[in-house]
């Protein structure tokens, strides 16, 4: 039996769980390979330290909405590239002792890391002999912060082939990299013809999984005309819910949370954009659907350096300045009325650089070797 060991960071709902559960999902439905698998998740702030995790969680939530600005500094210090950094050290006493506890009982043949403070943590591990088994990043944003570990990481799974790139010109044997894309579920991977666009346009906007960002001023600037439908994904945020609910406004539909990747994927396939923030998995299930893309906020930290990359790249539609100057709706209408080649050209391009074989393959050639 092959053991597989995944590891996020924090058990709030984000990309690090999405793309673990994902890869689970598909690995257990892989015909002779699943018998052969056992896969687990563990969350290893709550393992290692219990209640301090919901402390986290609740901290970090705090900071990326209340003290963005702040935040946003705190992670350019703390994760953007440069020295290795000195409290880098203090991870190390305070996670190495029960890491090793960890592995000791769960004894996994390969690790899957989601987020970096695993990572960090396992390849200094494999450098120090302390673990013998098989480490794959798999990275959920466009940037790579500088706490991953690399050097005796034994796959890299990247979103681009632009860190493809930045990670062989970091001393990584291109063998070692395969250029994935943020992992999705496949069913987001099924292309449905999309119907022929007709007004009223219909547009979804998310905040992510918990209703998180600006979403509520986004709204009250739209000024609905009537010739677009907004659906507007809560999330687990009830009091964003209620308060959409009670504007009562027909072009303004509420959504609460959806947790079926099914019911998700019939949205994409319904709506004619969507309106959201550059979160890795969100974004990269949009690529896959061809919905043009508007973005009109990031939250501080990664979202910044995906909406940079994006942005660079052509792949979305930025709503700027649309604090003070409103007018979204005819931006949007704007884009919608026309077919922007460069921007499809771009999507292909994007396509075309990534592997051609699924994870589950990629992960079933890896544990055989």
């Amino acid at each position: 039996m092959i053991r597989i060991l995944f590891m996020p960071l924090l058990n709030i709902p984000s990309g690090h769980h999405h793309v673990a559960d994902s890869i689970i999902e598909q690995l257990e439905k892989t015909e002779e390979f699943s018998t052969e698998i056992h896969c687990e998740k563990l969350e290893i702030l709550s393992f290692c330290f219990g209640k301090l995790e919901s402390f986290v969680s609740s901290l970090y939530l705090f900071a990326i909405h209340k003290l963005p600005n702040i935040y946003s500094q705190i992670y350019r210090t703390a994760a953007v590239k440069g020295e290795k950094k000195k409290h880098y050290s203090l991870y190390k006493s305070l996670f190495t002792r029960k890491i090793m506890k960890i592995l000791k009982e769960k004894n996994p043949n390969i690790i899957i890391c989601t987020h970096a403070l695993p990572s960090f943590l396992l390849d200094d591990m494999k450098q120090h002999n302390h673990f013998s088994g098989t480490i794959i990043n798999v990275y959920t944003d466009y940037f790579i912060n500088d706490l991953w570990g690399k050097e005796f990481v034994d796959y890299h799974f990247v979103p681009c082939s632009e860190i493809k790139q930045e990670l062989i010109q970091g001393g990584i044997k291109e063998s070692r990299i395969l250029v994935t894309g943020i992992p999705v579920h496949p069913i987001f991977k099924n292309q449905q013809k999309k119907k022929e666009k007709k007004e009223p346009f219909k547009v979804l906007i998310s905040g992510g999984n918990m209703g998180a960002g600006s979403i509520e001023k986004l709204i009250r600037n739209l000024d609905p005309s009537g010739d677009i439908l907004y659906y507007v994904l809560c999330g687990k945020n009830k009091a964003l819910y209620d308060k959409i609910k009670q504007l009562n406004h027909p072009s303004i539909l509420t959504l609460s949370y959806l947790k079926s990747k099914v019911e998700m994927n019939q949205w994409y396939e319904e709506v004619d954009a969507i309106i959201t923030k550059p979160g890795g998995v969100t974004i990269s299930e949009c690529l896959w659907k061809k919905l043009p893309i508007f973005v009109y906020e990031a939250l501080p930290g990664q979202e910044e350096y995906n909406l940079n990359y994006l942005i660079e790249k052509d792949l979305i539609f930025p709503l700027k300045g649309w604090k003070t100057t409103g007018n979204i709706e005819k931006t949007i209408l704007r884009t919608l009325n026309n077919t922007n080649l460069q921007q499809t050209d771009q999507l292909k391009k994007f396509h075309q650089h990534l592997d051609t074989k699924e994870i589950p393959q990629i992960i079933k050639q890896i544990a055989q070797t």
